[in-house]
């Protein structure tokens, strides 16, 4: 059931609305609650303004006779039920930027075909490519000795704290890669040769390790 519907169906399913504008309120508080609404974003604004609405609803309904309170009941459940798919608009878009910004692609490839790929670029002047594919070339290779899991959607943060703890000594550097990693990649951040051959020079000291 998706977050609209699931709203409508628990409003029906509870007695009928009639409640008080602090009640009203406090039930709008607790809907919000949900981290999305602290999100600056047109999401965000779109669910200031719905609060708004309810707001002045709820008090224009307690000043009003049963019909116009009645009304006033069926704007509001339009209102949370909007309210509702925005929230889960909001969630949907969160889990896509999370899938976006994962350190692997659906492509499958091993670690020494990526290691190939960033050296080639680096050997090219591509350093912003030997940075990405070299940290991606980290991140098989460790998956392949059995040192990390698995995980596709792993973000460059998540892959650097699994490496951290498998490699301590190591933590400050790898930290460091997965950090310039997500600069070059989302935040279209230029790299250096020294950078770009940093990343390799510790893929290649990860892999000794035993």
């Amino acid at each position: 059931m998706t977050a609209a519907p699931a709203v409508l169906h628990r409003v029906l399913a509870d007695p009928p609305l009639d409640p008080s504008t602090s009640e009203g309120r406090s039930l709008l508080r607790r809907e919000l609650l949900h981290p999305e609404y602290h999100q600056r974003n047109l999401v965000e604004q779109l669910v200031d303004w719905l609060s708004r609405q309810i707001d002045r609803g709820l008090t224009a309904a307690s000043q009003a006779p049963p019909l116009s309170t009645f009304a006033g009941m069926l704007v509001l459940l339009l209102l949370v039920t909007g309210l509702g798919w925005l929230l889960s608009r909001a969630r949907r878009t969160a889990r896509a930027a999370e899938v976006e910004r994962a350190v692997l692609t659906d492509e499958q490839v091993t670690a020494a075909e990526l290691r190939f790929r960033a050296e080639r670029a680096l050997a090219e002047g591509r350093h912003a490519d030997a940075v990405v594919e070299g940290f991606r070339a980290i991140t098989v290779r460790q998956v392949e000795r059995g040192r990390l899991d698995d995980a596709p959607g792993a973000t460059a943060h998540e892959v650097a704290g699994s490496l951290g703890s498998t490699y301590p000594h190591q933590r400050t550097r790898v930290d460091g890669s997965a950090q310039l990693f997500e600069a070059v990649l989302y935040g279209d951040r230029p790299a250096t040769r020294d950078q770009a051959s940093g990343v390799l020079a510790l893929d290649d000291e990860l892999a000794a390790q035993r």
